[in-house]
């Protein structure tokens, strides 16, 4: 096969973009989809780049602004919520100004495949007033990605860049530009003669307007108009009331094309009167092309994943659907629901009934905590415990639900520590050792400080298990500089196998040996909460799966 004849998945056009773009620096926090990008990045790793995994999105914008005012572009990579963290350095930065490009990649998960909720990162563009690009294709994801370093050297400001695991598992061409050539631009130290309001304004008056007629003019955001011709095909539909479009935006913009390609027995397209306006840069929106496409249209729906980002903005004109108005489902989106929208155009609002199947599914389908885990014997003592019991967002989360039922709450990761401080009666927090590098250390720091009591106990297995085993440091020295109680137990070492008697709990087929409860191990927690102040275990166990 040529070269040019070759089918790359957009993570792969990503990556070959990030050469191209003369990348020198790649950071990164794990965590689905994201953590596939990064693997492409540590597998071919060579002397042109540096890819190395961290603990804390915030940690690693913050070493990639360090590269770029340096002069060295430089790539972040974290999931949706990892967004969340390194917010504040990245709204700074804007009205700070940078030096060479810098771009952030951020994993959306629609669908709540691998993650705690189904947030959509497109709201941070609007929130840091940076651009965001969210692209449809692989193609698409090499130019935007491209144009994202030149376009954030322009504006000395990070940019961002939406991608969800739909465009990592598409395929497509990808057509090559010539490779990006340093020196790129420093850090201009002029900026400090301005006051950080005049920033603002200076930002406002010169460089968001050239971000604005970015999205009006970059050939990213496509228009295909529709033959305004009825499908004779006897198909009853709502379309026949008027003019029809549909604005669509990244990954879910191709399920569009999909489905208005799709043809009747007749071989006809079932869908050829409607127009469709792809948007591959979504912040700032491009309202001119967005007005002219709403007049042109009596009614306009709107096909995003994961909230209604575009719809929220644009739907005071009164003529645009989506998911405000019933016709599309939040979250991910399916051809079937693009479908059923067209099929009820002619409703100003639809009322679907909640799929009732989702939940009987959703049961079945819960990740729960692997049968070999070393730390399941720990979670069934937990549960017989009467007290509050914090999780994290690492595999203890899943312990949560029945039958094991032993984690009570979990909020995000390495808050378990935080949270159990706010417990009325001491209580236990239940944390990985990633999730305590990732910031739960914080939370110990400051419960020491404040001289809150909590039982911490730190799961040692020295993988992020949830996120593809990256190897995890040893903070038990750091944690013993704080901390004057800090005790060890090796749960690998105990090996007490019987019969399971969890009451409630069904039998298995086969009649497996379950780990019982460690009679060591339940003595030190009950002795440990009977004492005042705090106390950690360092709990050691092999992940079996890594």
């Amino acid at each position: 096969m040529k070269e040019d004849e070759k089918e790359y998945t957009g993570f792969q056009a990503l990556y070959f973009s990030a050469l191209d773009s003369d990348v020198s620096l790649i950071t990164g926090v794990p965590g689905y989809p994201i953590t596939s990008l990064m693997e492409l990045f540590l597998e071919k790793s060579d002397a042109t780049y540096n890819a190395r995994w961290f603990t804390n999105e915030k940690v690693s914008l913050e070493i990639a602004l360090g590269a770029s005012v340096s002069g060295r572009r430089a790539l972040v990579l974290v999931k949706h919520v990892g967004m969340n963290l390194l917010s504040d350095p990245l709204i700074t930065s804007v009205t700070h100004t940078i030096g060479a490009g810098l771009v952030i990649i951020a994993g959306d998960d629609p669908g709540v495949k691998g993650s705690q909720n189904e947030q959509d990162s497109r709201w941070y563009g609007r929130i840091a007033e940076v651009a965001v690009f969210d692209p449809v294709d692989a193609d698409t994801a090499y130019r935007a990605l491209r144009r994202a370093y030149e376009l954030s050297e322009e504006t000395k400001t990070p940019v961002v860049l939406r991608v969800t695991a739909g465009l990592e598992k598409s395929k497509g061409k990808i057509k090559l530009l010539p490779k990006a050539l340093a020196p790129h631009p420093e850090f201009d130290r002029s900026i400090w003669k301005n006051r950080m309001v005049e920033k603002h304004q200076l930002f406002h008056s010169r460089v968001y307007p050239l971000l604005e007629a970015e999205a009006e003019n970059t050939n990213m955001n496509k228009l295909r108009e529709g033959t305004r011709e009825r499908a004779e095909n006897g198909r009853k539909s709502d379309l026949s009331n008027g003019l029809v479009g549909i604005i669509s935006s990244g990954f879910v913009s191709s399920i569009v094309e999909k489905t208005l390609r799709k043809q009747d027995f007749k071989k006809q397209n079932l869908y050829p009167e409607i127009s469709h306006l792809s948007l591959s840069l979504v912040n700032p929106l491009p309202l001119g092309k967005i007005r002219t496409f709403l007049n042109s249209n009596q009614k306009v729906l709107v096909v995003e994943e994961s909230e209604p980002f575009i719809e929220e903005q644009i739907r005071i004109t009164g003529n645009v659907y989506g998911k405000k108005t019933g016709h599309l489902p939040y979250g991910q989106i399916a051809s079937e629901d693009i479908e059923f929208a067209l099929e009820h155009m002619g409703e100003e609002e639809v009322s679907k009934p909640v799929d009732t199947a989702i939940f009987q599914t959703g049961s079945k389908e819960r990740a729960t905590i692997c049968d070999d885990c070393p730390y399941l014997s720990l979670y069934r003592f937990l549960s017989t415990l009467d007290v509050g019991v914090a999780g994290d967002m690492g595999c203890s989360v899943r312990s949560a639900p029945e039958p094991l039922k032993a984690v009570d709450v979990s909020f995000a990761l390495g808050s378990a520590i935080s949270v159990a401080c706010g417990f009325e009666k001491k209580g236990i927090a239940v944390i990985g050792d990633f999730a305590l590098a990732h910031s739960g250390i914080l939370g110990l720091l400051s419960a020491a400080t404040a001289g809150f009591e909590v039982l911490v106990l730190v799961l040692q297995n020295e993988v992020a298990a949830m996120t593809g085993g990256q190897e995890v440091p040893d903070l038990k020295k750091v944690v013993e500089a704080i901390i004057p109680d800090v005790s060890v137990f090796n749960i690998d070492l105990i090996e007490v196998k019987a019969a399971d008697r969890i009451e409630g709990e069904k039998e298995t087929a086969c009649k497996k040996e379950k780990q019982l409860p460690t009679p060591e191990l339940s003595e030190m927690i009950r002795d440990k909460l009977a004492l005042p102040g705090i106390s950690v275990i360092f709990i050691k166990g092999r992940c079996r799966k890594y």
